[in-house]
């Protein structure tokens, strides 16, 4: 298996660009598009556990606007072979000083382009 091939990482970066446009501007209808439409895909969130597309998509459409900006740090995305990628980011919000937050993603290649499989989100003390 070939790690990190370019341009597949180079892809998969893109994807992430538009998925963190799509969050902070609360863009539910382009957060939708780029999970992965199955009961299957799942997302961890700081306090909320999500399974399938259905409780992913209810919790974006709930949730509040308000408050989405932040600073990506150490964002790194990892390719293995062609159809699979894992983003991992730090980030930092100014609605919660002292924390910092941590995300990770795995990306697979579907037939319509990258789409997320799995998400986590913490929050944690800043050190």
């Amino acid at each position: 298996m070939e790690i990190d091939r370019p341009d597949v990482v180079a892809e998969v970066e893109a994807a992430f660009a538009r998925y963190e446009a799509a969050l902070v501007a609360n863009d539910t209808a382009a957060l939708d598009a780029l999970f992965h439409p199955d009961a299957r895909t799942i997302r961890y969130g700081i306090g909320e556990n999500l399974y399938g597309i259905d409780e992913i998509r209810a919790f974006r459409t709930a949730r509040s606007p308000v408050g989405l900006a932040r600073r990506l740090d150490r964002t790194q995305i990892t390719a293995y072979g062609n159809d699979l990628a894992i983003a991992a980011t730090l980030f930092y919000r100014d609605s919660i000083p002292g924390k910092v937050g941590r995300q990770m993603q795995t990306w697979a290649r579907f037939a319509d382009g990258w789409r997320v499989v799995a998400a986590h989100v913490s929050v944690i003390d800043a050190k």
